[in-house]
């Protein structure tokens, strides 16, 4: 499988992702400029965390405009795979690759610090592997990270099975404490309703490597790498 990580203008964790996926999974990766108008052959596209064009505007809005989102949308459309971290989850639902919306979050502050966080769902490649009792110790890093969708379209979500993740305690409960954001349902990610869009706020690929003392993030990444034996 060929990865393709997204520059924008402001992204930050981009060589972040691309050593999770080059050194820790051993995979082959490559940069796309969002100028571009070639995804290179990738397999699956990754939009990086970050603060894409300064945030401007709204986070996510302007980048959503970038050419290449053009090619990413198709590559979605075609079943293509594609994932969307922190930034580039607000990217994607800019784009309305995924429902809903990042608002700020519920006490107005920029959040930093490991959270927990678990599988709502194993119906989907980038859960299909993992534990749903077990709570992840994943890193945020945002200051818009309130998952937010109308009643109507949280219950369509909710029907098809399309919840990734959910903020939880470190024992694995999803408690209105364990909620950093305020974000409804204490959702943490979320997928399309073709289950090949991915999007979540915590940063799985800050917690890859032994050298963090953390590789709960190396366990959620592995499980893309699914695909290349299915």
């Amino acid at each position: 499988m060929k990865f393709g990580v997204v520059v924008f203008p402001g992204s930050n964790c981009d060589d972040d992702t691309v050593y999770a996926l080059q050194h820790n999974l051993g995979q082959q990766v490559v940069k796309l400029w969002h100028k571009d108008h070639d995804l290179q052959g990738c397999d699956f596209i990754i939009l990086p965390g970050g603060f894409s064009y300064g945030d401007y505007l709204r986070s996510g809005a302007i980048a959503r405009f970038s050419p290449l989102m053009n090619e990413v949308i198709a590559h979605a459309n075609r079943g293509g795979y594609v994932m969307g971290i922190c930034n580039g989850f607000q990217v994607l639902c800019e784009a309305q690759l995924v429902p809903g919306v990042l608002l700020p979050n519920i006490n107005q502050k920029f959040i930093c610090k490991n959270v927990h966080l678990k599988a709502a769902t194993t119906n989907s490649l980038l859960t299909s592997g993992l534990d749903k009792a077990r709570a992840y110790k994943i890193p945020v890093a945002h200051a818009d990270g309130r998952y937010f969708a109308e009643t109507s379209i949280l219950q369509e979500i909710k029907d098809n099975d399309q919840i990734l993740f959910q903020y939880c305690d470190a024992q694995g409960q999803i408690t209105p404490d364990a909620n950093i954001n305020g974000s409804l349902e204490n959702i943490a990610g979320v997928c399309n309703k073709n289950r090949n869009v991915f999007g979540m706020m915590p940063h799985p690929e800050r917690a890859a490597d032994e050298a963090l003392g953390n590789t709960d993030g190396k366990i959620i990444l592995e499980q893309v790498l699914s695909v290349m034996v299915s």
